[in-house]
């Protein structure tokens, strides 16, 4: 298995084809284009195989064979062919880090809530971006992108001594680690109750047993033979979601994001 990035009208797709058939696909999709008038950009097209084996060593467009790639990225996420979020989470590091250091240079006003308003505006999103996707699963992963917030912080009048849970009290902050579960259970409900244009069936299952307590939204957990399937967002997220409280409010998604936000996930958190 393996992907093709391709650019049409500049927009970066991937198509997900069998090795058999990568000719096929790749026939196919020049036909749709002359069709529709529209050019592919040979030279920003690659291909990246998925797991250790090269399924196809040689693929050709317009008689120009694609690079081969062990990593490329697609609208700000890094997808490697081992699947693994590091390569990603490594580089929002750095530019968080950056954008951290920028706003303790920058700003010559000390006021607490001032700084603190600027590192949510200006490098939270960098490091909760899409974070569904990529969220990592390694203590090492996870200690790179805490280390942001916790550098940022250690660096407010005040705080220099105390430890970073004391630093996330008197900020009224939360470690990004838990937000990023928060975000997972928030797009969970979404899917669930159809939210969003994603067909729940492709990554959900309903439960089927009954004799459990609690609600009735509890999802099916199925039994995975590669490692790295686990650790993906419609597997992780079960876990918490089957284990949220009997009285649970699924009336609307601000009750239940409210709801949420007062329930202790620490039991879920590898680093805190």
């Amino acid at each position: 298995m393996f992907l093709i990035r391709l650019t049409v009208l500049n927009i970066f797709k991937y198509i997900l084809i069998l090795s058999s058939t990568g000719s096929n696909a790749v026939d196919s999709l020049l036909k749709w284009a002359e069709e529709w008038q529209l050019t592919v950009s040979v030279d920003k097209c690659c291909v990246l195989n998925i797991g250790q084996i090269v399924l196809l060593p040689e693929l050709k467009m317009h008689n120009e064979v694609l690079p081969n790639v062990n990593s490329i990225c697609d609208l700000g996420i890094n997808v490697t062919s081992y699947l693994s979020p590091s390569d990603h989470v490594c580089d929002i590091a750095a530019k968080a880090h950056k954008c951290a250091s920028l706003i303790h240079r920058c700003f010559v006003s000390h006021n607490t809530d001032l700084l603190v308003l600027a590192y949510k505006v200006y490098v939270r999103p960098l490091l909760e971006y899409n974070s569904v996707i990529w969220s990592p699963f390694t203590i090492r992963d996870i200690e790179t992108l805490e280390s942001v917030q916790r550098r940022f912080t250690k660096r407010i009048r005040g705080l220099h001594s105390l430890p970073y849970k004391l630093h996330l009290q008197r900020l009224n902050l939360q470690s990004l680690e838990h937000c990023r579960l928060l975000t997972d259970v928030v797009w969970c409900y979404k899917i669930v109750f159809g939210l969003v244009t994603v067909n729940s069936k492709d990554l959900f299952e309903f439960s089927t047993v009954t004799l459990t307590r609690g609600y009735r939204y509890k999802l099916f957990k199925k039994s995975n033979s590669r490692n790295i399937r686990t650790t993906f967002f419609c597997e992780c997220v079960i876990n918490i979601w089957n284990k949220l409280p009997a009285d649970m409010d699924f009336y609307s998604l601000s009750k239940f994001k409210h709801t949420i936000g007062a329930m202790d996930f620490s039991g879920y958190l590898q680093c805190f």
